[in-house]
Parts: C-alpha cells; structure tokens; sequence
C-alpha cells in the first residue's frame, strides 16, 4: 500500500474559556494514508445497519487513537470501523458527515 494521500484526524480535548467554562476543543492531526473502496459486501452488510460507508483509508495503527472524526480532500467524515490489519496497517471505514459545509 503506498501512502499518497493526507488525512486528518481529529479528536476532542477540552479547555477553559475566559471564565473558566469547560468548552470542546478540537485537535487536529495530519498523516499519511492510503485509500481503498469499500468492498461490497461490507457496504450491503453496513447499509441494513443503517451505516453509508464510502470510503476505506489505510493508516500505521501507532497514528492512530481512536479518533472518530476525519477530514480527507475538504470532506468531514465519521470513522464507522477501525480494523487492524496487521501490525503495520489499519483500515478506517468512514461515512460523511452530512450537513457540515
């Protein structure tokens, strides 16, 4: 698998704003990965869960730390299945986030 594309990966912290309220922060991670079709029976299988899985990007598992959000070529998705592969690939199955543009 060559590592062509960028992705983002993003996960939640939080910080304190002026008055000292919890608020949501953001951290946004940059990394390499690949890109793979979703094959079509994990799309079928998905879809009668009432998943929409689009795309599949292959990562080093050490990037990653359970984030549930990426951002790849200006398109927000949601990761929908993390699967370890072997010890130097990891498939994220993602569905876009509908309603952020």
């Amino acid at each position: 698998m060559t590592y062509d594309y960028e992705v983002t990966l993003i996960s939640q912290s939080y910080g304190e704003d002026e008055i000292g309220n919890q608020i949501p922060i953001e951290v946004e991670t940059d990394i390499l990965c690949g890109k793979k079709s979703v094959v079509r029976t994990e799309f079928y299988k998905a879809a009668a869960e009432g998943l929409r899985p689009e795309i599949a990007l292959v990562i080093h598992p050490y990037e990653y730390s359970g984030q549930k959000k990426v951002r790849f070529e200006d398109a927000e998705y949601k990761v929908i299945r993390a699967y370890e592969v072997n010890m130097e690939e990891m498939e994220l199955t993602c569905e876009k986030v509908i309603g952020n543009g």
